[in-house]
């Protein structure tokens, strides 16, 4: 029973026909060494490759006739695989991050926001600037405006925005897209090994609270304090003490 689907992580190289999976009658086949063999009917084909200890693998099915070609099945899926892990390293995934400002927006978190929007674009990471206003701060979006051509002005070495920043509603919308690693500035934030820098990490261990003493515990012996009683206690009074001189009493 056939699978409805396909798997996963299949491979291109895992539908190709090989040898007598082939369906076609005649075909075009390159040699080993990469020459032009002409066309030939499958089974002439099939015995050359075996000839050559090698096997027939169609390369072109949707050509007339299909071109096949004399290697080695294992070789040709090797490299089909190094192909395909080269291509995807040349894919950049499109991965956007927003950071959201203010126009009231503090300078301190103002640096810290465009600490973040640097690492961003520093992984290739493209960027959303999102400005909103409230209430009666849409009097005023020119404030808004200067607080983004701020950010762009000091973002500008590591990313350039793809369209002006634009009034959309109750806010400021630009989208930020990275430069290029060769044109793009040097990380401020991180060192060669990507490790964070010494001066940051020592200001962080000097703000650190001081660690907590545990008090030792005391190993002398503890004096026994008496237990204690009641205040009232109307037996404390009583004498137990069985008196000598009184005479024994005759009994029978």
């Amino acid at each position: 029973m056939s699978r409805p689907f396909s798997p996963r992580n299949s491979s291109p190289a895992s539908f190709v026909r090989v040898n007598g999976k082939i369906r076609a009658r005649e075909v075009r086949v390159i040699g080993v060494a990469g020459n032009q063999l002409g066309v030939m009917p499958l089974t002439d084909a099939i015995n050359l490759a075996r000839h050559h200890a090698v096997d027939l693998v169609e390369i072109a099915t949707t050509a007339t006739p299909p071109v096949c070609r004399l290697v080695d099945f294992g070789k040709y899926r090797y490299e089909m695989a190094k192909k395909e892990k080269e291509s995807k390293k040349h894919q950049h995934a499109s991965i956007v991050k927003e950071v959201q400002l203010s126009p009231r927006i503090d300078p301190h978190d103002l640096g810290i926001k465009l600490t973040h929007a640097v690492n961003f674009l520093c992984e290739d990471m493209k960027v959303k600037i999102a400005l909103k206003f409230r209430g009666r701060e849409m009097a005023h979006t020119e404030v808004g405006f200067e607080v983004i051509n701020k950010f762009l002005a000091d973002i500008a070495p590591y990313g350039h925005p793809d369209f002006p920043p634009k009034l959309i509603g109750r806010g400021i919308n630009v989208m930020i897209s990275p430069l290029p690693r060769n044109k793009r500035a040097k990380n401020p934030n991180q060192t060669e090994n990507g490790q964070v820098p010494v001066a940051e990490k020592n200001n962080h261990e000097d703000s650190a609270p001081a660690p907590i003493k545990k008090p030792k515990p005391d190993n002398s012996i503890a004096v026994k304090q008496p237990p204690a009683t009641f205040g009232n206690n109307p037996f404390t009074k009583l004498d137990l003490n069985v008196r000598q001189d009184s005479p024994p009493n005759p009994q029978g």
